[in-house]
């Protein structure tokens, strides 16, 4: 079988699992879990199998005109290169691991099946946009993830949190995707054609003619989909979905189709020093302002989310300084760990019954409830605090030495002032993740208090795919020797100077948070909250959908309050309330969109009912009194018709007699 039919099964596969789960998810239940499982696995070997084919050398293309249009031809083409082909496996990789954790968490959904079906389509609308070599078919699969988005985000439709994080979702991704579009339009017309290939070969040639107002364009909608300052306030939002889901969205789709898409295209934006330094502003607020927000978070998921947002920053901040081998570098490793963090934080919301930080930091017992959890989510805190020798330090350290080259003049791939902002920002963001990885850890795992509430053993399905994420986030970083060619040919070995400021500042964070939790906790003994119900037959999608409904426990009496012990609150001190809230860019949005938006309706709908209905109930207002008129006159009777004839005709002869006798 050629590669190119490889390629070409690789998002099939998924789709058709899609289909046939839909169909027949109400008649033959029993395949339901086969047809979510089989296809993403398939799909998995299928793109390993193309990875190696491809071995990070020449790009493989092919292409087929799918019908003429008359002017820039659409074309249903590949183009799988080393990022392509990487980037592939990690979003198999995931989406297997998350189907096969679904089928433990969502056992009794009653909605599993659809739920099962739109993962998959999901997971192919992504590996179309990875493998696609045309930017419509690409836009295809962009949007395709955009509903998908949207149903598995509102899965828990019965809580208002949901209803409203899904619409959130969705329209603040179309609010980037309107400029998208037109950006690709614009790119397309520009070179002639939507081939990948062909837009980079006039790129190369100096043919855009508006390279600004093209990469501009186009990152908003990379701003919307990848979650980037200032379009990133969905995310935490979406938190309100099943874990899984979020797993998915943060670690292998969504989010990353933005990155990857800058990645793909980045000559694009070379072309403009302008767009280089606005995504390296973007990439500096998102990365330190979400590390901000993510220490004062008190739900579980949304410190999770903030983090993602973050470490998004970093892969923008790196293809802002024209490194697109350390942000997908970054990328890739950031797949594994931050899929194995949401995934273990269902583990733990299920075991103790809440996603609040606050609540599980008054209770004991759950570090060795959950051992599975504990161990795994705390290799994967480390590769998020970019601890070495775990993977988010190669691949964070290879960010901030790509940004300390262009800075200090050593490349010319971006302007040095982006450098300098990709840089300093990442530094500062290093301390920050270190100190929110630390306070989560502390929190959720050395609580003291009331027992935690046992909620039963958790399936081994969702236990053994921790460990199986375990491996790539412990040892991912390591790859960056033995695969070089993936990565434009570049050995991505941290730079000495960056690596040992990082680690130094990651160190120093995470020592500071420690001391502040141990200080508050001084002052602020464990004051137990009440018994807590144990519930062992509870499902975990049930307790985490309570869970978001409440904020609190699904089950038992423990109330949530703010935690007085929270290290947190005392290392933000008065910038706490502002950044628990993000910075109020909510507020800022309903005050600057919503409400002209929602003045203009009213202005409307006024002028609609009192205007334009006026007019329309008083042009039928004449005709109804003529009528009522004409009714009167229409009595039926003979005799009154005979009368009315005669008294006419009387006045006729009157007036004929009087106009003669005037003549």
């Amino acid at each position: 079988m050629t590669t190119t039919t490889l390629a070409v099964l690789v998002p099939l596969l998924p789709f058709l699992g899609a289909a046939a789960g839909l169909l027949l998810g109400r008649t033959a239940p029993g395949n339901v879990r086969p047809l979510a499982v089989l296809p993403s696995l398939a799909s998995l070997v299928l793109a390993v199998l193309v990875a190696v084919r491809q071995g990070g050398g020449l790009a493989i293309n092919a292409a087929t005109e799918l019908t003429p249009t008359g002017s820039v031809p659409i074309e249903l083409a590949l183009h799988i290169d080393g990022f392509a082909a990487l980037v592939a496996v990690l979003v198999g990789v995931v989406a297997s691991c998350v189907q096969i954790y679904s089928t433990g968490y969502l056992r009794n959904d009653p909605r599993y099946p659809s739920y099962a079906a739109l993962v998959s389509l999901f997971t192919s609308a992504m590996l179309l946009v990875v493998y696609s070599g045309d930017l419509i078919v690409l836009l295809v699969g962009w949007e395709v993830m955009g509903i998908c988005s949207y149903f598995l985000v509102g899965h828990y439709w019965e809580t208002p949190e949901a209803r409203a994080a899904s619409i959130k979702a969705f329209l603040v991704t179309k609010l980037g995707d309107v400029p998208f579009l037109i950006g690709l339009f614009a790119l397309g017309t520009d070179a002639g054609s939507f081939r990948i290939t062909t837009v980079l070969g006039t790129v190369a040639s100096g043919g855009l003619h508006h390279p600004t107002l093209i990469a501009l364009l186009l990152l908003a909608g990379v701003a919307g989909k990848s979650a980037l300052f200032p379009l990133h306030t969905w995310l935490p939002d979406a938190m309100a979905g099943p874990t899984p889901v979020s797993a998915l969205i943060h670690a292998a789709t969504m989010v990353a189709a933005g990155i990857y898409f800058v990645a793909r295209l980045l000559p694009v934006f070379q072309a403009s020093s302008a767009a280089m330094v606005v995504l390296a502003v973007m990439a500096a607020v998102t990365m330190a302002g979400s590390a901000l927000a993510a220490l004062a978070q008190d739900d579980i998921k949304r410190v999770l989310a903030y983090s993602t947002i973050g470490q998004l920053g970093y892969m923008a901040g790196a293809l802002a300084v024209g490194d697109r081998g350390a942000a997908v570098f970054h990328l890739l490793s950031h797949g594994a760990f931050k899929a194995l963090l949401f995934l273990a934080a269902g583990v733990i919301i299920h075991a103790s019954g809440t996603n609040s930080l606050a609540v599980m930091s008054r209770t004991t017992g759950l570090r060795s409830r959950v051992p599975d959890a504990y161990w795994t989510m705390t290799v994967a805190l480390l590769a998020l605090a970019a601890i070495p020798p775990f993977s988010g330090f190669f691949s964070k350290e290879a960010v901030l030495g790509a940004a300390e080259h262009v800075a200090t003049g050593h490349t010319e791939h971006a302007p040095g002032s982006a450098g300098w902002i990709v840089l300093v920002a990442g530094l500062v963001t290093a301390v920050l993740t270190a100190a929110y990885a630390t306070r989560l850890w502390l929190l959720a795992f050395h609580g003291r208090g009331v027992e935690a509430p046992d909620h039963g053993k958790e399936p081994r399905s969702m236990t053994v795919v921790l460990w199986v994420l375990a491996v790539p986030s412990l040892a991912f970083g390591l790859a960056y020797g033995p695969l070089p060619e993936w990565f434009d040919g570049r050995n991505l070995t941290p730079v000495l100077t960056t690596s040992v400021l990082g680690t130094g500042l990651a160190l120093v964070g995470g020592i500071i948070t420690y001391g502040a939790w141990r200080h508050t906790t001084a002052l602020a003994p464990r004051v137990p909250m009440g018994a807590v119900a144990a519930h062992p037959d509870a499902e975990p999608a049930l307790v985490e959908a309570a869970a978001i409904a409440s904020h609190a426990p699904a089950f038992g009496d423990v109330a949530y309050a703010p935690d007085p012990a929270d290290p947190g609150r005392l290392l933000l001190g008065p910038l706490h309330r502002h950044a628990a809230v993000g910075f109020h860019l909510d507020a800022v949005y309903h005050v600057l969109f919503v409400r002209p938006v929602q003045a203009g309706a009213t202005l409307v709908r006024f002028l609609d009912r009192e205007v334009v209905d006026t007019y329309v109930r008083g042009a039928a207002a004449l005709p109804r009194l003529l009528g009522a008129a004409v009714r009167r006159a229409q009595t039926g009777n003979v005799q009154t018709y005979v009368s009315a004839l005669l008294a006419g005709t009387v006045v006729l002869v009157v007036a004929a007699l009087l106009v003669a006798t005037g003549a």
